[in-house]
């Protein structure tokens, strides 16, 4: 099967995008497959490969075509894909098969008309609450939220099916007119992430009066919301750490003196930083899933959350850790006074997180987006759904293929490719 993937954001830039598209392009070659990953191109100067990504085998199979980008106003971190041709003759001579689009709105939204011309089926994977972005930054230009719902709808009524990351993000999306959603969950790495790795020394040079390391990992930006850890930072016998970096970053320093900044951190010294947390919390009110949440329970820490979104699939209340109101900085910090006072109760969800995510490997993951694109191409009359059906997924709604002329108002003919 050839599959071009259309991404908004790809290494190596440093997200939940990016990440879980490297791994299906990885899986998909793998298989024995034909990925071409189009994505903006990076920042001048970050390292890259101009034609493929990864490592060893998999890696050198990953084509990669670059569009060129400029970096979003406010966050240069972001690149936004610049109209180009490059992408037609990307998908053109790709001849793909099926377009995935990951978490479309603008390089998606160009992918998903290319894909329409070609009259190839698209699957749009819905990854950011960009309504809730756009709310969260006041975007102007009348982006507000109400106008990134217009988009969504646009982009992805346009594709054969959407899959969204967890039971929340699948509700919200059909509450809000986008048809024939099903789940698509996220794998963790639960090898890479696991409690082996806790590190002591580390542990002592982070908390050296013994404190209790209650730990955020992320990108340091306003939807994430990390200023509600400030009552809990200054909790006695508790020390806050934040692994990550972003626009954020110097506002959050100051509002939290108490707490150490480790900036970003990847591969094994990633790994360490997870295990060595005896609590782990995550205050984003907007995520549509939350892979950090999934990456701390691989890792044996007890998690803190909001209840929203996608943490109330991923967080068992009582079990694997706590649930809090979201955007409620007290309730963040009685959360965390409670599990630093039971070590006991911490090591219990620690012990139940960890069992709760083993079985979500990227390579079940990846299984199952191959069946939704089997099932796809069988509504489409392309190749037939070979692979066993989608259990416990909704029913599609029978699926007719999106004609160039049938494209949306909402997709301005000058974001064509």
């Amino acid at each position: 099967m050839r599959v071009a993937i259309v991404t908004e954001s790809f290494p190596p830039e440093v997200n939940g995008v990016a990440h879980s598209v490297l791994r299906t392009a990885e899986h998909l070659v793998r298989r024995g497959h034909r990925p071409l990953v189009v994505t903006p191109a990076p920042a001048r100067g970050a390292q890259c490969p101009s034609r493929s990504f990864g490592s060893g085998a998999e890696g050198e199979r990953i084509p990669v075509v670059h569009i060129p980008s400029m970096p979003l106003p406010g966050y240069p971190q972001v690149r936004i894909a610049l109209p180009s041709r490059q992408l037609t003759a990307a998908l053109a001579g790709h001849r793909p098969d099926i377009v995935h689009l990951a978490s479309p709105f603008v390089l998606g939204a160009r992918g998903m008309q290319v894909a329409a011309r070609l009259k190839v089926p698209a699957v749009a994977v819905y990854q950011t609450d960009l309504a809730g972005y756009a709310h969260a930054y006041r975007a102007g230009r009348g982006l507000g939220e109400a106008a990134a719902w217009r988009r969504i709808r646009a982009v992805h009524r346009a594709a054969a099916r959407t899959l969204a990351p967890s039971t929340p993000a699948a509700q919200d999306l059909t509450a809000h007119g986008v048809p024939r959603v099903q789940l698509w969950p996220r794998g963790v790495d639960s090898v890479r992430f696991h409690p082996r790795h806790r590190d002591e020394a580390l542990h002592r040079a982070l908390a050296p009066g013994g404190e209790v390391l209650v730990g955020y990992v992320g990108r340091l930006a306003p939807e994430k919301r990390v200023d509600l850890l400030a009552a809990a930072s200054a909790l006695p016998g508790v020390r806050v750490v934040v692994v990550g970096d972003g626009p954020s970053a110097p506002g959050l320093r100051a509002s939290m003196p108490g707490a150490v900044f480790l900036g970003r951190r990847t591969g094994e010294e990633l790994a360490r930083c997870f295990a060595t947390l005896d609590v782990f919390v995550h205050t984003g009110p907007l995520e549509t899933f939350c892979q950090t949440i999934q990456e701390a329970m691989a890792s044996g820490v007890p998690v803190i959350g909001p209840a929203a979104g996608g943490p109330l699939d991923l967080v068992a209340h009582h079990r694997t850790g706590l649930l809090v109101p979201p955007r409620d900085g007290a309730a963040v910090a009685r959360a965390v006074a409670a599990l630093a006072a039971e070590p006991a109760r911490r090591a219990a969800y620690g012990q139940a997180g960890r069992s709760e995510v083993t079985a979500r490997t990227w390579e079940a993951v990846g299984d199952l987006l191959l069946r939704h694109y089997a099932e796809v191409l069988a509504e489409h009359g392309g190749l037939p759904a070979s692979l066993p059906p989608v259990v416990g997924a909704a029913p599609a709604e029978p699926v007719v293929p999106v004609l160039p002329s049938e494209l949306p108002e909402e997709l301005p003919e000058e974001l064509s490719a």
